[in-house]
């Protein structure tokens, strides 16, 4: 009998095409009705620091150089407070072989793939993971396919979407373009079923695994070049594997004291599966559009168990601008020689706000580059954003209104950054997990001690959020 391929027959199978896919038994680590094994599931796949940079090495992925901004850092004190404004290095991730820290991530898939014998790797993506997948897969001979949300129902595409095409298919992968709405996540459960090809996710332990490398290297360069660790590491926040991989590797590398920050574009109001919004906004990636859904609710990915969990990990989260961004990528261009993508230079815009509140001795590191490309360019950007009727003009970005107006500073000092309560997004993802209980269960103390260790607070922060949950749906 054929295979059914409606979308209600597909998504019934959702749980066995995942499972099957990435060869990862999820319910082996449930220990509650909510908590599960974070560390065992991690362990399990049997890469340490050591392993991960041998798969990486083999394919000339790591080893990236750390940048120190001189010229940028000069600007900052010019701006700063006598005796503040510090040292700002940036870790220039496109130099691995597609151009992006997404190659550490889709390093380890890969490697793991060809191990259990697949016969081809499969993304969901619509940036520069698809093309670090497609580079791997061409190294290790496996065939790859990437499913992107590409366009809009009038067939618009982003110029930063149709860039990322071509460097997939330049790898030789299969892209499958599609516009936006629900059917991504359908098709690509078609793709890996009737393909049997592995799910090179960004959310399984192995993509997560493949970032500690990242954090664990920066540190250590760090350190020779200053004698100190970072004071400060920014990383640009989508999905919350970039934060959580780099947060885990500074820790294994003894820099337990490092301020992990997350920066990400302000793009408060757009709805990114909204087809009217879709190309209202100038970023793929990198925005609030994914940080806050996936920091308050990680497990809303395309595994059963998101390896991404960024609550656990932050010190600080920040917004920016995309008029910010902008303006950073010209600065970076302009006064250092380094033109890069827009993706690393949401970190740097925070890093040259942040680094004014610093002291001259510290140190503070952009954790990522990306490649550049005519579709990744800001002129690219802002040209289909005039296309759209977003008013782009020069002024305060705090003026800015994301999908109406984008404003790029008149002036440096205008780069500023605003904090996002942490507190409240700990309460917006503990109020998630609550919900997703079926009525008439309540978490146990092993679910309480999961709760607190993902929200990074405490088992009475915890239940006094039981508490008022309970009194609200009571």
């Amino acid at each position: 009998m054929p295979a059914d391929h409606s979308y209600a027959a597909v998504m019934a199978e959702r749980a066995g095409i995942m499972r099957a896919s990435v060869g990862i038994d999820y319910a082996r680590y449930e220990t509650g009705v909510l908590a599960f094994d974070y560390e065992r599931m991690l362990a399990d796949t049997g890469y340490d620091i050591a392993a991960a940079q041998a798969v990486q090495r083999e394919t000339a992925v790591g080893d990236t150089p750390l940048v120190e901004l001189h010229n940028i850092t000069a600007l900052v004190r010019r701006l700063a407070s006598p005796g503040k404004g510090a040292r700002i290095f940036v870790k220039d991730e496109a130099a691995n072989p597609s151009g992006s820290f997404k190659d550490r991530r889709a390093s380890l898939s890969v490697h793991e793939a060809r191990r259990r014998g697949y016969p081809g790797v499969a993304a969901a993506t619509s940036g520069n993971y698809g093309a670090a997948v497609a580079s791997q897969a061409a190294k290790a001979g496996l065939r790859c396919i990437v499913v992107q949300e590409a366009f809009d129902s009038r067939g618009v595409a982003q110029p930063e979407i149709e860039e990322k095409t071509r460097a997939c298919e330049a790898y030789g992968a299969e892209v499958i373009r599609l516009s936006v709405g629900p059917e991504l996540f359908y098709v690509f459960l078609m793709v890996l079923r009737e393909t049997g090809y592995f799910n090179a996710s960004l959310y399984t332990p192995y993509s997560v695994l493949g970032i500690e490398t990242l954090g664990h290297e920066l540190a250590v360069q760090t350190k020779e070049r200053t004698g100190r660790f970072p004071d400060v590491v920014i990383a640009t926040h989508a999905g919350g594997g970039n934060v959580t991989g780099t947060a885990r590797g500074l820790r294994k590398a003894g820099a337990t004291d490092t301020q992990v920050i997350a920066a990400s574009v302000d793009l408060a109001g757009l709805h990114m599966a909204s087809d009217h919004d879709f190309n209202r906004k100038s970023f793929t990636t990198g925005h609030t559009g994914f940080s806050m859904p996936f920091t308050t609710w990680p497990d809303r990915a395309d595994v059963p168990r998101n390896a991404a969990r960024p609550l656990r990990y932050l010190d600080r989260f920040v917004t920016v601008t995309q008029g910010e961004v902008f303006y950073a990528t010209q600065v970076l261009a302009e006064l250092e020689g380094l033109e890069r993508g827009p993706a690393g230079n949401t970190s740097l815009a925070a890093a040259f706000a942040i680094a004014r509140e610093l002291d001259e001795a510290q140190v503070v590191v952009v954790q990522e580059t990306e490649y550049t490309g005519a579709g990744k360019h800001p002129i690219a950007q802002l040209n289909l954003a005039r296309r759209m009727g977003i008013e782009v003009a020069r002024g305060d970005p705090r003026d800015s209104r994301p999908g109406e107006r984008i404003l790029i500073p008149t002036h440096p000092a205008q780069i500023r950054v605003v904090d996002v309560d942490l507190d409240r997004v700990r309460r917006s993802y503990l109020r998630h997990a609550l919900e997703g209980l079926a009525p008439g269960t309540r978490p146990g103390e092993a679910d309480v001690r999961f709760l607190a260790e993902e929200t990074r607070s405490s088992e009475d922060f915890v239940a006094e959020v039981i508490h008022e949950q309970a009194g609200t749906t009571g």
